[in-house]
């Protein structure tokens, strides 16, 4: 028997999901993205200096992640290297996406397979103040505060307009979050969306909105600097992005990993669950200098295979290839050809059957997505990728979260390898970009001090000075992967 998930939306854009099912259990599964973007197409002929403007729109919830993979290639290209105010708020802005996403995820759209909401309405308010002080010292975990969002909770349920919430499956056996981590869940819920609405306007400050931010350029930033100007990045606004990075930190502190922790104690059987294929990459991000060396990544760079927590290789770009034998395109070589980005192709022709239709051939084309491949393999990509390669690299900072972690859960390493390790390295990586946040910030105004405000290189601005035809390379580690 076959079953069409159609739409998927708890992601950006279009995905639709097919499975196969056999005596109540999923023998085959196939992933199509639905959405033709083009966006390669939209580029051919544009300069390129504003690629990252047309590049960013793939996406309205990575937002400014294709920006600057963007805005580096073009940079690589040209042999240009960024001042560092630039990297610094580059940095910045990347990494409060970061948290930000983790956080959104985490609660807004992954939590509601956790918890049941329906339950927390029979929660004892006094009683959810016990656990929530047992696990965090955040100041919301009055009896009185969780009463207020019982109350509020109340109300909404009997308005019966349950909007997004109506098709939840309250009550299934497999919730098992006592009433009281339910309802302390249901609070931080509502208080991650103040949260991330509130932090993510370092994105405002230092781009100019969110998403989308408006501020790079081939050669750095646009964000003037100047401690004496009002209408720039002065002292004023360097103290408010102080402010909101601290918020971030208490709360990825107070609320999110602590709520991790608390809801995984009682979703152990998940830590041997959705282990996927056991390939891990990352090209490694956050360079401690303008040129962006591998070596000097701050999350860094590596290919981990068959789940081997012993060895990690180096990871070099020219290793990837696209295929398109179950997408929508076509290539000169032939449809079963890999061709790595620098040649590649976007032919697209659709082959698949005319709406309405119940089931796509899976035997055959199927998707508007291409398949990435390293060295001719699938890899994973994303927070726990990158976990597990700075945790193989050596990287104190990362195993010490990490092995905190795992302890806290009474669990061992092979636990990572799943969905239980996936929403954990996103809290690890949280906690750990939260605070390189304030690194980067106090740089920033440490060279402000001394008077350096560059923030743009314009040697390589003038296409008359450029080659005549140049290929590079970008690249970021993505939120979410």
């Amino acid at each position: 028997m076959k079953i069409a998930i159609d739409p998927v939306t708890r992601i950006e854009g279009h995905l639709r999901i097919e499975v196969e099912v056999q005596d109540g259990i999923v023998s085959n599964a196939w992933s199509s993205g639905t959405m033709f973007r083009g966006i390669e197409m939209i580029l051919r002929d544009r300069d390129p200096r504003d690629a990252w403007v047309f590049a960013q729109r793939i996406c309205g919830v990575c937002t400014t992640v294709h920006a600057l993979a963007s805005v580096r290639a073009v940079e690589n290209a040209l042999g240009i290297v960024i001042p560092d105010n630039a990297r610094l708020i580059r940095n910045l802005i990347a990494g409060a996406l970061n948290v930000q996403d983790h956080i959104v995820h985490f609660y807004h759209l992954h939590a509601l397979d956790w918890v049941d909401i329906t339950l927390a309405l029979k929660a004892d308010p006094v009683a959810t103040s016990t656990l929530a002080q047992s696990i965090s010292n955040y100041p919301k975990s009055s009896a009185t505060y969780f009463k207020g969002v019982q109350d509020k909770l109340t109300a909404f349920v009997n308005t019966g307009q349950l909007g997004i919430f109506a098709n939840g499956y309250w009550g299934h056996p497999a919730y098992v979050l006592p009433p009281e981590a339910n309802l302390m869940a249901v609070a931080h819920y509502l208080e991650a969306l103040d949260f991330q609405r509130d932090f993510i306007r370092i994105h405002a400050i230092l781009g100019g909105k969110n998403p989308h931010p408006q501020s790079y350029l081939v050669g750095g930033m646009a964000t003037a600097i100047n401690p004496n100007d009002m209408s720039t990045l002065n002292a004023d606004r360097l103290s408010l992005i102080a402010q909101l990075i601290q918020r971030g930190q208490d709360f990825v502190d107070q609320v999110y990993l602590p709520d991790v922790l608390a809801i995984a104690s009682f979703y152990k059987d998940w830590g041997a669950i959705g282990q996927g294929l056991g390939n891990y990459m990352a090209y490694g991000d956050y360079g401690t200098d303008t040129q962006e060396l591998a070596d000097t990544y701050y999350l860094p760079n590596g290919l981990l295979t068959n789940r081997d927590l012993t060895s990690v290789a180096d990871v070099s770009q020219d290793q990837v290839a696209e295929f398109i034998a179950h997408s929508w395109y076509t290539y000169q070589e032939g449809d079963n050809a890999g061709l790595h980005p620098y040649k590649g192709e976007t032919n697209p022709k659709y082959t698949g059957p005319t709406p309405p239709f119940d089931f796509l051939n899976t035997d055959s084309k199927y998707s508007w997505l291409k398949s990435p491949r390293y060295n001719g393999q699938a890899v994973e990509v994303g927070p726990l990728a990158r976990m597990l390669i700075a945790y193989v690299r050596g990287k104190d900072y990362v195993k010490t979260e990490v092995d905190g972690v795992l302890k806290a859960l009474n669990v061992g390493p092979a636990a990572l390898f799943s969905t239980l390790g996936r929403v954990a390295a996103r809290a690890i990586e949280a906690k750990l970009m939260s605070r390189k946040l304030s690194e980067w910030l106090t740089a920033l105004e440490s060279n402000m001090a001394r008077g350096d405000y560059v923030i743009h290189d314009n040697t390589l601005w003038d296409p008359s000075t450029w080659k005549g035809e140049a290929q590079g390379w970008g690249h970021h580690e993505a939120p979410r992967g």
